[in-house]
């Protein structure tokens, strides 16, 4: 951080925004899905013998960079003009072909040194620079002490491939030294108590185990083929509490208060649309997990809720529905029902359902 304050002009208007970042992590977690196979192609082909999550987790390992390729939109300097060309990242810099994919060495233009430079995520590309996406990004050379002149501004297809280009740029620039920042993080985590302070518990996958409550106390499912059942079981207790729930007076529940309960949540965002749904739930990293819930655009009684699986962002349709004047909410046209907004996150916080993932991390309206 102060590295990069020092190369601040004197007087220049710039400033440090934080921002909550669940892929953090990712890069050692889920690096075979962070560098697909089309984008280390070239790695592959001179390793034959090794699979895909091998190879990466090797480069990893030695705090080395696999080289990375792909299609990039390019800003000409001193022009709005956008233009594609294949980009390769190489341990001497990055290059891009003047003629289709072809290595070549006559056709491959030297691009920058990343040594030289630091690497940033663009916001409000359309609006600023015309980008063809959302998804840009810039090189600024040490040399450049403020202004957007002297910028090189790239532009992804999608959010997967930026987060590719990103995670590369960081392995080259600092290689080692996240690796072995990240390995002292793993390993505060895994120090038994009596060797220093209690570190703060989290929930993560590797604390959550699969319970049966159905009896006087709880125990732990061993049996992976219990597991099913025991969700099974668990959602037919949620709609016998939704049962016990709609058995109050009707006043009840055509009260404000039960009718917005979920509008007091932080993972519910109102009336806010998909692009802009699906622009921050990217912003805050495309991990399994990551979800939030809004008002419908197109159905003025339903909502939506979005959820991050596999680096892809899917929205899922919640309906209202009365039946012998009881309403509930359902994403899978009854099957399942829930008495209210809060009811069904929490199941799905427990339980997949029909789910790709579980719901684990809700985004935040304002990127901290």
């Amino acid at each position: 951080v102060v590295e990069v304050q020092s190369s601040w002009a004197p007087g220049a208007d710039s400033r440090f925004v934080f921002r909550k970042n669940f892929a953090k992590y990712e890069l050692f977690k889920s690096n075979a899905s962070l560098f697909p196979e089309v984008m280390v192609s070239s790695c592959l082909e001179a390793n034959k013998s090794m699979a895909h999550s091998e190879l990466i987790q090797n480069f990893l390992n030695s705090g080395s960079c696999p080289e990375v390729q792909g299609f990039l939109q390019l800003r000409e300097a001193g022009r709005k003009v956008w233009k594609r060309f294949h980009f390769s990242l190489r341990r001497s810099g990055l290059y891009y072909s003047t003629k289709g994919t072809s290595k070549d060495p006559r056709h491959l233009q030297y691009f920058a040194d990343l040594t030289e430079s630091n690497i940033y995520y663009v916001t409000q590309g359309k609006k600023l620079y015309g980008t063809p996406t959302e998804f840009g990004f810039c090189i600024k050379p040490h040399k450049v002490r403020s202004g957007v002149k002297g910028l090189k501004l790239l532009c992804s297809e999608d959010e997967q491939s930026r987060s590719c280009w990103m995670a590369a740029f960081r392995l080259f620039k600092y290689g080692m030294q996240l690796y072995r920042n990240y390995q002292q993080a793993q390993a505060r985590l895994s120090q038994p108590p009596w060797i220093g302070p209690t570190p703060l518990r989290s929930v993560s996958d590797n604390a959550l185990v699969a319970m049966d409550f159905s009896g006087c106390t709880g125990r732990v499912i061993e049996n992976p083929s219990e597991v099913l059942t025991a969700a099974l079981e668990e959602a037919q207790a949620w709609r016998k509490k939704t049962t016990h729930r709609y058995s109050l007076p009707a006043a009840c529940h055509s009260s404000p208060l039960s009718a917005a309960i979920h509008r007091t949540q932080p993972w519910f965002h109102g009336r806010i649309s998909r692009e802009d749904t699906q622009q921050l739930i990217g912003r805050q990293g495309l991990v399994d997990g990551v979800f939030r819930v809004r008002e419908s655009q197109r159905n003025p009684k339903g909502f939506v809720l979005s959820l991050c699986p596999l680096q892809r962002i899917k929205h899922y349709l919640i309906l209202p529905s009365e039946e012998e004047g009881r309403l509930y909410f359902t994403m899978d046209d009854g099957q399942t029902r829930f008495a209210d907004l809060i009811q069904l996150v929490e199941f799905h916080q427990i339980n997949r359902g029909i789910l790709p993932c579980k719901l684990r991390h809700y985004c935040t309206c304002v990127a901290l």
